[in-house]
């Protein structure tokens, strides 16, 4: 029965084992045995070993007879995903239909990860039974990144594969252990040995030299171009010409092999150039070399050959650059040609020959392959041009394009920023704004920035070269008036409207459509305006698109309601309805009838004039090219990407892989070649995406969308691929082209070529749904997620599971169940939870998956693709293997190695294999991380360097993975547990020696070489956005200025922190203390800084501080001192420092015994969290019980505490920087709102205007004793509240706040640099600022998304609502808030000057009866609800017309009783003030919810705060709506007392 155990446990653990059997490839340099494993034939092979970077075309490039006698490592990680095609079919001319010739020609395939489970409509066979039915070994588990860069460094290597070897490896390498296929004929091998005519009775007649040719070509010329084709032996004599072959022009193909072997072909080539009249000659690859050695040049070995997809060659004629295919070892020697003999094409990356023409006569040939496949067909035109010169047709001149020569140079470009952060358009526009203007000040431009977005990186206004900022920045609404305002203060000559999302589009099409950029002399940058408008107006876009063949989704506009519905039943339902020139799929929904439609439609015309009726076309494969077009015509596709969802989702909701995994040779160069022909008939210049369906069951596609702008997408690509597109498209944009701007990687190639990936990315969004009560969490075509993160590694189950942990730090990794994000069935069934897409979707099908769904069944459910669906059902597997041994040590015991290496390779955290064995908890990850640190089991190192290893590139961009056993970088590996370096390299280990000592007191050179680790903040969610990227990047750059290397950790790609420039090294990783204590192992720092990126590195500093990791600044400690309720609100409480009464819960009835004793309103507060997670006002018991729950869940294990809420209390802000618990600088904003909103979501006003003298004394005088208590060194914040002189404290947070880009801009001092400094011991001194000496006022409003998130009510509360902000200046506080509110996209109610007005209580009303008379003196037309107009007509005597409060949501009205909803939907209204009765969140219906929400769904101006009513009447009455476009520097250089510097 033991023995039967043993034997059970074994076959359930083998999924964390290798299969296939063992193996070996032994390399001819003497380096130690690669182990492997084997998928395909079971045979000992001998070979000469090589690479290819494509990520696509394996069976293609399989049966490429330029392959012979090699064996082929595909740099591209993941292999065999879309299996093999069936070989039987064959083409109209008889050749098989997916192959290039009858047989495998590698002798050997080698990749990093195989996939065992294959999923494409059109496959027959795994690529393993393939390989095994042609008696060709396949391996995989071998790092072939290090593979590549080994044989980049030494050239290619012969190479042995042995499968099952049977004896251990040699002591020394015996003779004819190696066979080097080039000292054979290989050309011999792969010939033709009959005369084939294929085409027969075709003209012209041409006759091709087959070395090996491909069976694309052969399709080419006489499928394509219909000639009659005569393939002929490579040593067939054409001077006899035995068979009579009548020929008009001549053809030598690819082939393998060293081109000196075909002494036959050449003497054939030397007598057919020497024919008078001359007969047109064409030679691809191979032919290449054989025509210039028979016209007397030489050809020489390539160190390793150009095998890949995307070399680019620059055509000489023209300057053209064109992205190639290629596959050779050898090259002409361009200084050998004869002197009627030119290069005809160059690599612009290694200037190697890639084609040669005679001057004179009808005779050229490239080295790369036109008819590509695998690859891109950018050539094909070669053909065309050889059979028109066979033809006699005359052929067209080509001629260089002048635009190289009329370049314009520009003094002054004005960028348009995208505004506050907002679901659809958030931190993606900072990086893209950031590296626009970086690119800009490159070329000598002076930047003018209009963006009154505080938080961003791309308002700072850097001077130093290595971060340069605009030169001035306008803190205005982005209008159209506003723009025009500042044109003409600043005369710019060009403006930049790509980079600022919609936002900044719309801007420029309303500025150019009314003819004020023409007038003003401005230019439009980049794509033009009408180019633009023909993205967006469907109908446009649908004839452009039909110019060239090429078809959209059946999409129809409608200007109205019955249009709509005319449309709609013309295209069938279901239909997505969607507002025309809206982001991010705003106002958009599917409708299955009449009257969802009708809904759909009246709030789609809120947003805008035209709405578009479109094709349902959920089910199929959603994909998106990212596109780059210069003036030249140039034209790349940086990246493609594949939506794990089907169709139906918005593609900002969806998770994304890149490059795509699914895809085909055929399917992603169609694709391809749509995008460049789309691109290039629309007259794009600089970047754009195009977005595709594809019928998973067929090659059908149609084009979704053009987004003719930067997008979400372009920043993920940039960050995905490491090609900057902002940049990129800001220097295109300014007329340079793509081949003279250099790879910004590299630094040695172009950047017109193609990335190619060895790695794959997986973008994961954020919601936080939850945050809403009502809001439905179905996704659709309208975008609802806050945030993203992206993944690197090299399989997918590693990129999975890192992404969630990323999304949501409470999870271990991707569960089902154990996720706690799976309602129960009796709730919604599991069935429903995986049908209905949902921001938990992915929870759900892992559940189905764990509880023993099959792939299929899934797949019939969710139309999810079976090959994501198979990787999922891996991560199951292997997670219920080792839940069902359950002790860590039994797990192990066998093959140990191996199981934990496969663990981790498939993405499994040591939290996540602790709590599997029953060790949960920081102390079980603690084991786990010592024990496989035991097994030597450690992740490597990888850069991401564009090219795929193909060239050496010294970047600075990193990631972690287990797939791989070699690091890309030098890294130290000290071993915080011991202290002491784990793996040495002789040269270095004295230095590493030096480097393992980890302690405060290093000296300042040692610890500026060792340098610093900053914590970034992670994906952005409501509460923690731009402003924490701010604090990253301003740190980050005080680093580089005092001469301290940096090392970012951040895995966000919408953020400036984690673009590669910005620090030394950059690590695109996970920010657990897992990943964090690597890096910081790796990397051997001095310290890291935790307090810079929002609440995620703030709650592991304690578990870092524990591991040995050296935290600067505040220590651990004291973090979790004020972090943690009970212990702060008890040291306030020893302190004797003011706070509201408090008390920790231990249960439900005592928390109910202490609010009736200090009285409801009473506030729940959890620890250790941001933006008021699960903070609550509860008014009632009732309530109170509910929260708890709410509360217990966020806080796991830490306390939950109660205050007393004080109603009608100030609240002030009070930030700061401290040096060993001294204040060295502060900042005192007060909130426009009472207590009771949240901070992010408060109206913050500084300096401060309102507060008393003793208030402040207060203020200052608790703030100082926290700092001393808490011994604070670094940046912090204390929330404050003031009701009268008394003073509390409402929290501490010990790390910067949303505040500190406000109050750093405002005061014209970056207190994070100062923190910084304080920090890292370099003892700074406080800048010189007086709060009383400044003449201005900055006012920072919120900005809301209500009107994505349908459903959820738009008032304000203690948790966090806002996605951003936005801050404007002005000489009075009043004038600096109506511009804010501007900003904010708040309309100022002009259109009818009529408001209504619906307060909730009496002290409310009388409060607000001043204003009502300033409103009604100003001309407004007020209205009430019934009881608020009552209260003014009878009290007050005021003109005010009653409208009926809605019952229901559907409650119109009737003639005799206009309701307040018939005219909020009819536009009658322009501003909705209303005041609810007190903070409390209710969970019924309310009238007052009907009305806010409904003005939110039809675009009516709303107030829901008593404060900003009275502060926004008093605003219009001071006439502020009209204010001078004024910069920053302007309100910074106001004549004062004392304290600016001139």
């Amino acid at each position: 029965q033991k023995n039967f155990f043993l034997k059970m446990t074994d076959i359930t653990t083998s999924c964390l084992e290798h299969k296939g059997d063992k193996a070996v490839l032994y390399l001819a340099d003497g380096s130690i045995p690669i182990t492997a494993y084997s998928f395909g034939a079971p045979v000992t092979v001998s070979g000469e070993v090589v690479f290819n970077t494509g990520m696509v075309g394996y069976p293609e490039a399989l049966t490429d007879p330029s392959y012979r006698g090699q064996i082929l490592v595909l740099t591209y990680p993941l292999v065999g995903n879309y299996g093999v095609p069936d070989e039987s079919l064959v083409d109209d001319i008889g050749l098989p239909k997916f192959f290039e010739s009858k047989e495998i020609h590698i002798t050997g395939l080698i990749v990093s990860e195989y996939a065992w489970e294959h999923s494409h409509w059109n496959a027959q066979k795994s690529l393993g039974e393939w390989l095994a039915e042609h008696n060709v070994p396949g391996l995989y588990g071998i790092d072939t990144r290090a593979l590549t860069k080994k044989l980049r460094e030494n050239g290619s290597l012969l190479g042995r594969i042995e499968v099952n070897p049977t004896s251990p490896p040699p002591q020394s390498i015996p003779e004819g252990f190696f066979s080097n296929p080039n000292e054979r004929n290989l050309v011999a091998e792969v010939s033709t040995k009959q005369v084939t005519t294929y085409g027969k009775g075709n003209t012209p007649k041409i006759i091709a030299y087959d070395c090996g040719m491909k069976y694309n070509i052969i399709r080419y010329l006489v499928i394509t171009h219909k000639v009659e084709l005569t393939v002929v032996p490579f040593d067939y004599d054409l001077e006899k010409n035995e068979a009579n072959i009548e020929w008009d022009g001549l053809f030598i193909s690819n082939g393998p092999g060293n081109p000196q072997m075909c002494g036959a072909t050449v003497q054939s080539l030397k007598y057919a150039l020497s024919l008078e009249p001359s007969k047109p000659i064409f030679g691809i690859c191979l032919g290449n070399q054989l025509l210039a050695i028979a016209a007397g040049a030489s050809t020489y070995k390539l160190k390793y050959g150009n095998r890949g997809m995307n070399q680019p060659a620059i055509d000489l004629r023209t300057g053209r650059c064109y992205i190639t295919p290629q596959n050779h070892g050898y090259a002409v020697d361009a200084k050998s040609l004869p002197a009627d003999w030119k290069p005809l094409f160059i690599n612009a990356n290694d200037l190697s020959n890639e084609g040669i023409i005679h001057a004179s006569k009808p005779f050229f040939s490239v080295q790369f392959h036109p008819e590509a496949n695998g690859g891109p067909l950018d050539t094909e035109f070669l053909f065309e041009k050889f059979v028109g010169h066979v033809r006699n047709i005359p052929q067209p001149i080509v001629l260089q394009n002048d635009s190289a020569y009329v370049r314009k140079t520009y003094i002054k470009v004005l960028v348009v920023g995208s505004g506050g952060l907002s679901i659809g358009q958030a931190g993606e526009f900072d990086y893209s704004g950031s590296q626009c203007i970086k690119a800009l000040k490159e070329e000598g431009i002076e930047v003018i920035l209009i963006n009154p977005n505080i938080a961003t990186v791309q308002t700072s206004q850097e001077k130093e070269t290595a971060a340069q900022g605009a030169d001035r920045v306008y803190f205005l609404p982005i209008r159209p008036h506003i723009v025009m305002d500042v044109i003409r203060k600043e005369k710019p000559d060009g403006i930049i409207v790509s980079m600022g999302g919609q936002t900044a589009l719309n801007i420029g099409v309303h500025l150019w459509n009314s003819g004020e950029l023409q007038a003003a002399g401005v230019e439009v940058l980049g794509t033009q305006i009408p180019v633009i408008e023909a993205t967006e107006d469907r109908e446009i876009f649908s004839a452009k698109l039909k110019e060239i063949g090429e078809t959209i989704a059946l999409s129809y506009s409608a200007n109205n309601i019955e249009e709509a519905l005319i449309n709609a039943n013309k295209i069938g339902y279901p239909v997505l309805v969607r507002a025309a020139f809206a982001l991010g799929g705003l106002g958009s929904g599917f409708a299955a009838n009449d009257k969802e439609l009708k809904d759909l439609a009246a709030k789609a015309f809120s947003c805008s004039d035209q709405i578009l009726i479109d094709q349902d076309l959920r089910g199929w494969k959603e994909l998106e090219y990212e596109v780059v077009r210069d003036c030249n015509n140039n034209c790349i596709t940086v990246c493609n990407m594949e939506n794990f969802d089907p169709l139906g989702i918005h593609t900002g909701d969806s998770i994304v892989v890149a490059p795509s995994q699914t895809l085909s040779n055929s399917e992603y160069m169609m694709l391809r070649n749509t995008a460049q022909k789309v691109v290039r008939h629309l007259g794009i210049v600089g970047e754009c995406n195009i977005q595709y369906a594809l019928d998973p069951k067929s090659e059908r596609y149609c084009i979704i969308e053009v987004n003719a702008r930067l997008s979400r997408s372009s920043a993920l690509a940039s960050k995905a691929t490491g090609y900057p597109l902002a940049y990129v498209a800001t220097k295109l944009s300014l007329g340079r082209d793509l081949v003279s701007i250099r790879n910004s990687i590299t630094k040695t190639t172009t950047a017109c070529f193609e990335p190619s990936l060895d790695y794959c990315v997986l973008k994961m969004p954020r919601w936080d749904l939850k945050k809403f009560q009502r809001v439905s969490n179905t996704l659709g075509s309208s975008m609802l997620s806050v945030g993203e993160v992206m993944a690197i590694g090299r399989s997918f189950e590693e990129v999975i599971q890192k992404a969630c942990r990323m999304v949501n730090p409470a999870l271990i990794g991707l569960e089902g169940r154990g996720s706690n994000l799976i309602p129960c069935d009796k709730t919604t069934p599991l069935e429903e939870q995986m049908r209905k897409a949902t921001d938990t979707r992915l929870f759900a099908v892992q559940t189905a998956l764990e509880e023993g769904w099959t792939v299929e069944q899934v797949h019939d459910v969710t139309k999810i693709d079976k090959w994501f669906l198979s990787k999922l059902k891996n991560i199951a597997n292997m997670r219920q293997v080792c839940k069902d041994v359950g002790d860590l040590h039994t797990l192990f015991s066998k093959n140990g190695v191996e199981r934990m290496r496969n663990l981790k390779i498939a993405g499994f955290s040591d939290l996540q294999i602790a709590s599997y064995v029953g060790k949960p908890g920081r102390s079980g990850e603690s084991e786990v991380r010592a024990f496989r640190k035991s097994l030597r089991v450690v992740p490597v190192v990888k850069q991401i360097d564009t090219l795929a290893a193909e060239f050496p590139a010294q970047t600075n961009y990193l990631y972690m993975t287990y797939s791989g056993n070699q690091n890309d970088v030098f890294v130290s590996n000290i071993d915080l547990m011991h202290q002491r370096p784990t793996r040495r390299e002789d040269s270095l280990r004295s230095r590493v020696r030096a480097l393992s000592e980890v302690s405060d007191g290093l000296t300042l050179p040692s610890f500026k070489e060792r340098g610093v680790m900053v914590l970034g903040c992670g994906a952005y969610c409501i509460g923690s956005s731009v402003e924490f990227d701010w604090c990253a990047v301003s740190s980050v750059r005080q680093l580089r200025r005092d001469g301290i290397k940096s090392v970012v950790v951040n895995y966000n790609p919408e953020t400036v922190s984690t673009d590669y420039d910005e620090s030394d090294r950059l690590y695109f990783e996970e920010l657990s203390v897992e990943r964090t204590l690597d890096v910081y192992e790796a990397e051997a720092v001095g310290g890291v800084i935790v307090s810079v990126g929002g609440q995620i590195p703030n709650n592991i500093a304690g578990y870092l501080a524990e591991s040995g990791a050296n935290i600067l600044g505040t220590s651990a400690k004291d973090i979790e001192r004020a972090e943690d309720r009970h212990a702060f609100s008890d040291m306030l409480d020893q302190m004797g420092i003011d706070q509201p009464a408090w008390s920790v819960l231990s249960s439900k009835e005592e928390a109910a015994e202490f609010a009736n004793k200090v009285g409801f309103p009473v506030l729940v507060r959890p620890s250790f969290v941001l933006s008021g997670a699960a903070m609550r006002v509860a008014s009632d018991e009732t309530q109170l019980r509910n929260f708890l729950d709410l509360a217990a869940d966020v806080a796991a294990d830490k306390p939950v505490v109660i205050t007393k809420f004080i109603m009608g209390a100030k609240e002030i802000e009070f930030d700061a920087v401290a040096s060993n618990g001294t204040i060295l600088n502060y900042a005192i904003g007060e909130h426009l709102e009472n207590a009771g909103v949240h901070s992010g979501d408060a109206t913050v006003i500084l300096p401060a205007q309102k507060l008393y003298v003793n208030t402040i004394r207060h203020v200052k005088r608790y703030a100082s004793a926290i700092a001393k208590s808490l011994n604070i060194t670094g940046p912090f914040n204390i929330q404050f509240m003031a009701k009268g002189n008394q003073v509390q404290v409402i929290e501490c947070n010990l790390r910067a706040s949303r505040t500190f880009p406000f109050v750093s801009k405002t005061l014209k001092n970056n207190f994070i640099s100062l923190a910084t400094k304080a920090m890292c011991g370099l003892r700074p001194k406080p800048y010189r600022i007086s709060l009383l000496d400044i003449d201005y006022v900055c006012v920072k409003a919120p900005m809301f998304s209500f009107t994505r998130l349908r459903g959820a009510d738009p008032t304000l509360g203690v948790e966090m609502a806002s996605t951003g902000e936005v801050a404007c200046y002005g000489h009075t506080a009043h004038e600096a808030f109506l511009q804010a509110m501007l900003a904010a996209n708040f309309k100022l109610p002009e259109k009818n000057k009529t408001i209504l007005v619906s307060i909730a209580n009496e002290s409310f009303r009388d409060e607000f009866f001043p204003t009502a008379t300033i409103l009604l003196k100003l001309g407004y037309k007020l209205y009430g609800t019934e009881g608020t107009a009552k209260y003014y007509k009878e009290k007050h005597d005021l003109d005010i017309t009653t409208l009926m409060k809605p019952i229901h949501e559907d409650d119109l009205g009737d003639e005799n009783t206009p309701s307040v909803l018939d005219w909020l939907k009819s536009s009658k209204i322009d501003l909705l003030i209303n005041i609810s009765d007190g903070t409390n969140i209710k969970t019924e219906v309310t009238s007052g919810y009907i009305m806010r929400r409904a003005a939110v769904d039809f675009g009516v101006s709303l107030i829901t705060n008593m404060k900003c009513a009275i502060m926004f009447a008093e605003a219009l009455e001071r006439k502020h709506e009209k204010f001078p476009a004024k910069h920053i520097q302007e309100f910074y250089e106001l004549p004062t007392i004392g304290w600016h510097d001139k």
